[in-house]
């Protein structure tokens, strides 16, 4: 399982890399990079192997760092430059190793001691421990003690001065059961679902067993080399805050994570980022990863979950199955994925797709398909859920806590809200935020278009008090609408308020997932017109600086536009006139008029699309995928929105 997993976040970390023919950026002064390298065999042929460098390449590479300038360095000299002692050299690198294969020693060492480069050797305790007759469980497949450091070879290696030694954890290097359905997740990030009892393990127990393996792993080798390890590297890359925390209680202040890219000064080393050297790559191809890269566009197909679903689990996994073979055979990298139920398609939460404390769970699904999307389809995920629109049952105490509009009518068309503005509100909705996380495994979050407050709203009584509490206005819509000062000021507070709190939410699940993105959804209207802000408490500057995607809804169709190549292009061309904006921005095009429910022709979906790039906007997908009734047409639409496509 460890190796299936390791296969599952190559391609993960693949997709976020970006592409090899994307320019270059400049790497900051004081910057490091890591490279993360696992076994290092002499020959690969027999086995394939995603994380392993044969030593004739391993050998290659450290010719060409040292003669272009790239200065290997150690930890310590890392932990130095940061307390403001001697900065780091230009072209810094540190060169880290994890699982502690044997060939470390046998063809690593021998290299580092030619060049006198320093190293990194993360160890998994577990497997050290094995007896020399006891092989090693390595994602199911059972190697040979003997293909592992022993403890002695550890000790000669640490008192050349060139190699450190940092914890892998003591037996979190594999996949625990994650689900219901019983997929296996990595441990350290992993609430444990055990099918006897049909439950979760509790935030209690999953601090306690990470606590519990990572002081053992630091008594381990603090037993065996007379000191604790001062570093951490969190098997498949996967970890979070509360992990973070409890490395950082057991001595191991510094953890690497999987994450690619250079690491800037001024990022904090408890999560470090590290360049994978993956696919055993010849001396070209390494040269290209050692330089920032912008990533890939963007390509997204927005997926309702309640389509899969069905009360007959056969049929549920036939419709999951054809999920899977349709956004892989579309070419997206990235999958907008539905997290709640929505049956009656009215935009708001009756219930949920992951266990949680408030609303029903229709089926504890998400977590399910969003980890198949990843590892079969090898896409990115975002949880798509509303920020406000959440059914509660009946008799919540929360329920009724609902945005209020001014008048005797609610807003016509308006979702039904839990207003941002009531502390009790609140606590729901990153309530539900953090049992999401607490559940799923995830890389980003789709804010919903519910969170919207029009020119009329909030109302009700706790919004008023907060007006004239916190933003020094007048306790009345009528007064703050009567004025246009005040108006504009208001409408600018509400579309504050509204990040404000899906940036407390992201903080709630990044307590449980990280690295986590952000997007959300936004309107057209604000774009087209921005005196539209006050109708929505929508902007596309704020957003743009508040998410790491803003997801335009580029739909002439619900906009009732009469021409819509011209609106489209007028659109793209508001959005282009903000700079960086395109880089940013993610126009999802709509596959049905949902004023008629009459599907999109295929073609014309797939024109819109080729427009968007012609016009520079290289992110796009659309919504919603029909994929078993074939909508649009996975022949029409592969061509336009492949990613991989662009690149072959």
């Amino acid at each position: 399982m460890a190796r299936l997993l390791a296969w599952a976040f190559a391609l993960f970390l693949l997709l976020a890399a970006g592409s090899a023919g994307a320019a270059p950026a400049a790497v900051e002064d004081g910057a490091f990079l890591v490279l993360c390298y696992h076994e290092v065999p002499d020959d690969l042929r027999q086995e394939p192997d995603p994380y392993a460098v044969e030593a004739s390449e391993l050998a290659s590479q450290f010719a060409w760092l040292r003669a272009h300038g790239y200065r290997p360095v150690s930890l310590s000299d890392v932990l130095a430059a940061r307390r403001g002692g001697r900065p780091l050299p230009p072209k810094a690198v540190l060169l880290t190793f994890d699982d502690g294969y044997r060939s470390f020693y046998t063809r690593v060492y021998p290299l580092l001691k030619l060049y006198g480069y320093p190293a990194l050797l993360a160890l998994v305790g577990h497997w050290m421990e094995a007896g020399p007759d006891q092989p090693v469980d390595y994602g199911g497949r059972m190697v040979p003690r003997a293909s592992f450091l022993g403890w002695d070879e550890v000790r000669e290696m640490v008192r050349s001065g060139l190699v450190e030694v940092a914890s892998h954890t003591y037996d979190l290097h594999r996949g625990i059961r994650a689900n219901p359905q019983g997929n296996l997740a990595p441990a350290a990030t992993t609430r444990l679902y055990d099918p006897a009892t049909g439950r979760y393990e509790t935030d209690e127990g999953y601090t306690a067993r990470l606590r519990a393996d990572l002081e053992r792993s630091a008594r381990l080798i603090e037993r065996e080399l007379g000191q604790r390890p001062r570093a951490l590297a969190w098997p498949f890359g996967s970890y979070n805050r509360a992990a973070v925390r409890i490395a950082s209680e057991a001595g191991m202040t510094v953890t690497f994570t999987l994450e690619d890219g250079w690491m800037p000064p001024a990022l904090p080393l408890d999560a470090v980022r590290r360049a994978p050297v993956r696919w055993n790559p010849v001396l070209q191809d390494f040269v290209g990863e050692l330089h920032p890269r912008q990533p890939p566009p963007r390509r997204v197909v927005h997926v309702d979950l309640d389509y899969v679903y069905s009360d007959d689990p056969v049929q549920q996994e036939r419709n999951l199955s054809a999920l899977l073979d349709r956004v892989k055979a579309l070419g997206a990298n990235t999958v907008y994925l539905q997290a709640f139920a929505d049956p009656d398609g009215d935009g708001v939460a009756d219930a949920l797709y992951f266990p949680n404390r408030h609303l029903p769970v229709r089926a504890d699904l998400f977590n399910r398909v969003a980890w198949q999307l990843l590892t079969r389809a090898h896409v990115e995920v975002f949880a798509w859920l509303p920020l406000l629109a959440f059914a509660l049952p009946e008799g919540h105490p929360a329920r009724e806590l609902t945005v209020r509009a001014e008048g005797p009518a609610p807003v016509p068309g308006a979702y039904r809200r839990l207003s941002p503005f009531h502390p009790r509100a609140r606590g729901v909705i990153l309530e539900i935020y953090e049992d999401l996380a607490r559940h799923a495994a995830f890389q980003g979050i789709l804010f919903h278009d519910d969170a919207t407050l029009s020119d009329l709203e909030d109302a009700a009584p706790w919004a008023l008090e907060v007006y004239a509490r916190d933003w020094g206005l007048p306790p009345s819509l009528a007064a703050i609408r009567g004025e246009p000062a005040l108006a504009q000021a208001w409408a600018r507070r509400k579309t504050a308020a509204l990040i404000a709190l899906s940036h407390e939410a992201l903080d709630r699940v990044r307590e449980y997932r990280l690295p986590m993105k952000s997007a959300r959804n936004l309107y057209a209207a604000p774009i087209l017109d921005p005196a539209a802000e006050a109708w929505f408490a929508q902007s596309l500057p704020a957003f743009l600086a508040a998410y790491d995607q803003t997801a335009i809804m580029a739909m002439p169709y619900l906009e009732g536009a009469t021409d819509p190549q011209r609106w489209l292009d007028a659109l793209v061309a508001r959005v282009r006139s903000q700079p960086g904006a395109l880089d940013r921005a993610v126009f999802e095009l709509q596959a049905i008029d949902w004023r008629t429910h009459r599907p999109l022709d295929s073609a014309e979906l797939a024109g819109a699309m080729r427009r968007l790039q012609l016009e520079g906007a290289l992110n796009f997908g659309y919504y919603p995928d029909d994929f078993v009734r074939d909508h649009p047409q996975l022949s029409v639409i592969k061509p336009a929105l492949s990613v991989r496509a662009e690149f072959e």
